[in-house]
């Protein structure tokens, strides 16, 4: 029977998933993929909890906020992919130097369109003692935006992932200030089921997530070019030179992990930032939200 996979959202940090299906790693597993597109990052929840779909790709976060609502929550997350935090700081002026303090006083633009790159930045600066409400911060505008709006010289700094940022960095528009990856583990796209699901297609996941785990391996070897020039029909409007640069910054950062198991250290720290946050009124558990049975057993494998 197909698995229904769920694509939160296009976006170049999936790259790995897309790898999956485009290599045949999941028929060479024995297990057949459907990818359907989610109506929207926030509605893929309510589509994966509806039955329409039988899994979903996205953060941790998401998971553990229904958890926070409703302690009897069946959502549970099994194979990791996205390891760190993909979301860079662009800044219009070269800055080597940098530190979470001269955020304070620019015009700067932060993610509007998901809230966990802000929800993690924002703890970096806590961390830091720079309190995040003292930023000047414009937080309602996309990133296709504010990457026109940088360029322009309208703003002194943005958040975004890629490919905005290897867009500026090439044209010289942009520079690199702060790459979140740099933060450390920080749980952030996993594969979600439910827990009814996770049992009673316990063979079909556990050859998806052997799939996954395979692709990661060979993900972290291929030449980018080589990547690039596979995937380009999911990003048709992206040269495959600067896709293949996208790759490389991303993989010299250790975005992707070495394998599907879900880290409790990049949980913790995910989980911290969601707490100082208020994204989160509660503590919860790891073994809550997570199972890295399957994806132990493939690394086994």
């Amino acid at each position: 029977m197909t698995i229904r996979l769920s694509e939160n959202f296009r976006a170049l940090f999936y790259a790995p998933f897309y790898a999956t299906q485009a290599t045949g790693a999941f028929a060479a597993a024995g297990v057949e993929v459907a990818m359907i597109p989610s109506p929207s990052p926030g509605a893929a929840v309510s589509v994966l909890r509806a039955g329409e779909v039988d899994v979903m790709w996205g953060g941790p976060l998401r998971v553990m906020m229904l958890h926070d609502l409703e302690p009897a929550c069946d959502l549970v997350c099994f194979c990791d992919v996205v390891a760190r935090d993909p979301f860079f700081v662009i800044g219009a002026r070269p800055r080597p130097d940098f530190r979470f303090a001269d955020l304070r006083g620019i015009r700067f633009a932060t993610v509007s369109e998901v809230p966990t790159p802000w929800i993690c930045l924002a703890n970096d600066l806590r961390q830091a003692g720079v309190d995040p409400a003292a930023l000047d911060r414009i937080d309602d505008k996309t990133m296709a935006e504010n990457e026109v709006a940088l360029a322009a010289g309208k703003l002194d700094a943005i958040q975004v992932f890629q490919p905005y940022a290897e867009r500026l960095i090439a044209s010289g528009a942009g520079h690199l200030w702060y790459a979140a990856a740099t933060r450390g583990l920080t749980a952030y796209t996993t594969l979600v089921t439910r827990r009814d699901v996770l049992s009673g297609r316990a063979e079909e996941l556990q050859r998806m997530t052997r799939a996954i785990h395979r692709t990661l391996a060979w993900f972290a070897k291929t030449p980018a070019l080589e990547i690039a020039g596979l995937l380009k029909d999911y990003f048709p409007d992206l040269p495959t030179p600067l896709f293949a640069a996208c790759i490389d910054r991303y993989r010299a950062l250790g975005l992707w992990g070495p394998d599907p198991i879900i880290r409790r250290e990049g949980y913790d720290r995910l989980h911290a930032a969601m707490r100082a946050s208020g994204a989160l009124s509660r503590d919860i558990a790891f073994e809550a939200c997570v199972d890295t049975a399957m994806a132990e057993k493939a690394v086994r494998e």
